[in-house]
């Protein structure tokens, strides 16, 4: 029986022929002008050092010779590249990377790959995808392809071109001053924004880069690190960084014995009367429920108020108590997180104005995969009067327009005492603590920045704020605003304009 004869070549046919050649062109020869393909790749190399996890297993697709993975500092990376040439030529130029042969829009079966035993099942921490929505014949299948090669915790970091440079990138092709591409993909941010959700990836945060893609002296360093990052100027960036997570859907009920346990830390300087009510008022959650209390050097009997509350209580909770050495409630916090057991942290303010009740909404968000990081917000419900004074709740609400634009999540009430996370998370913002420093004595700023550096999920959900009904506030407002300010800098210097 004669085989069956092939079918017309159809236009997605041709289209895809003409981006291979291109792409084989551009490997080929030399661009006419090298130092702005140079700069690009060095301002994204270095963005992409400083987003990813240095111990994260990463995979990028449309890898090419893999010179942008060579360039990261992690040790386990694999490249995944369509034209056998590259991929050959890679292999040799680049030992330490291991590369597949394979269609990324393809099932992820491996051809011509040795095995990776260091990625189970198939699975990254970070996959890279440099400006391949722009020549790829089917996005939605790109994304859902890298989706399926995600770990669980894993990010996906997609780079963009800026729609509004689709004129001057074709004026410079009939200057002469750019190879010619095939027929692209433009898309806007709210094309992105559809594509994302039909393929249950939501952003995490994103970045605005490059104003100038060529070297002024002094003008290019003010434009691509300052001015890219303005409000209305940010419109002009050459290309965006996009950090994509996985969008949690509702998971299956699971036995009580199975579920997350609990660490509850309570903060407690001259807090007595309110001791035996963060006890009492605190549910059980998750397989197991601890409260952990860091007495810090009271002036009140708070440390004879716990040891009585842990002598006389029989509920199921479990009950440990710690006397700070340090100061601060950051001290206070960490010393608590050191002595955990649970597999979920939380804070709660001994104060009480957060009420106890509220932690298992915080719970059933963070066990389901809602967000990495949350913490409550105080500005959306009215509070009770006096629950806090006029300079401080304006004060909030500036440091909070602040703070969502240095760290790209939007942050309504960056004060709120009640935070919850995962433990493994916050080892993992423990262990790069050094990077900011020890500045701050909160310890909310501590979290909140250490997580916007690992690209966690930052969520916020409202909670009545009470007034206290025992003692007075730690809180100095004019003297922490001041170290406020200062954090901000750091934020600024660390996290946004770099």
């Amino acid at each position: 029986m004669a085989p069956l004869a092939a079918g017309p070549r159809t236009r997605t046919d041709d289209l895809q022929a003409a981006w291979s050649e291109y792409f084989r062109s551009l490997a080929n020869q030399a661009p006419k002008h090298p130092s702005a393909r140079d700069q690009m790749h060095e301002d994204l190399r270095d963005a992409l050092c400083r987003l990813i996890a240095p111990e994260a297993r990463v995979l990028e697709v449309g890898c090419g010779r893999g010179d942008l993975l060579a360039g990261l500092p992690q040790t386990q990376k694999t490249g995944i590249e369509f034209l056998p040439e590259l991929v050959e030529e890679g292999r040799q130029k680049h030992p330490d990377i291991t590369f597949e042969h394979a269609d990324v829009l393809d099932a992820p079966a491996v051809t011509g790959a040795k095995p990776d035993a260091s990625q189970p099942n198939g699975k990254y921490d970070a996959i890279v995808c440099d400006r391949l929505c722009h020549s790829v014949l089917d996005i939605h299948k790109l994304l859902m392809r890298m989706r399926d090669r995600l770990a669980p915790d894993g990010r996906i970091y997609l780079t963009t071109f800026n729609v509004l440079w689709e004129l001057p990138s074709r004026l410079a092709e009939q200057a002469g001053w750019k190879v010619p591409s095939p027929t692209a993909n433009w898309l806007s941010e709210s094309d992105f924004a559809t594509l994302f959700d039909i393929a249950d990836l939501e952003v995490v945060r994103f970045e605005d880069r490059m104003m100038l893609p060529f070297g002024i002296p002094g003008l290019g360093t003010l434009a691509n690190r300052y001015l890219v990052k303005a409000p209305l100027l940010n419109r002009t960036a050459l290309y965006r960084i996009y950090v994509l997570r996985p969008r949690a859907s509702a998971p299956a009920r699971v036995a009580a014995q199975l579920a997350p346990s609990v660490t509850v830390v309570v903060p407690a300087r001259n807090e007595a009367g309110n001791i035996e009510g963060a006890v009492l008022r605190t549910p059980v959650m998750g397989s197991e429920t601890e409260i952990i209390f860091v007495e810090g050097g009271s002036k009140d009997n708070t440390w004879s108020a716990i040891e009585n509350m842990m002598a006389t209580y029989k509920g199921p909770l479990k009950l440990s108590a710690y006397k700070q050495t340090g100061k601060g409630k950051g001290d206070a916090v960490r010393l608590g997180f050191s002595k955990a057991r649970g597999d979920i942290l939380m804070i709660l303010d001994a104060d009480l104005t957060v009420p106890p009740e509220d932690l298992p909404v915080f719970y059933d968000a963070i066990a389901q995969r809602r967000a990495d990081f949350i913490q409550g917000t105080r500005l959306v419900y009215p509070m009770d009067p006096g629950a806090m004074r006029f300079f401080n709740k304006l004060g909030n609400i500036g440091f909070s327009l602040l703070f969502s634009y240095l760290l790209a999540q939007p942050i309504k009430d960056t004060l709120c005492g009640t935070k919850v996370l995962w433990r493994k998370d916050y080892e993992r913002i423990a262990a790069g603590r050094a990077y900011f420093g020890d500045f701050d004595p909160f310890g909310d700023f501590d979290l909140i920045f250490g997580a916007a550096r690992l690209n966690l999920k930052i969520s916020e959900i409202p909670v009545r704020y009470r007034d206290r009904v025992y003692g007075e506030t730690n809180i100095e407002r004019w003297k922490h605003g001041w170290l406020l300010l200062k954090m901000s800098a750091v934020a600024a210097q660390k996290l946004k304009f770099v």
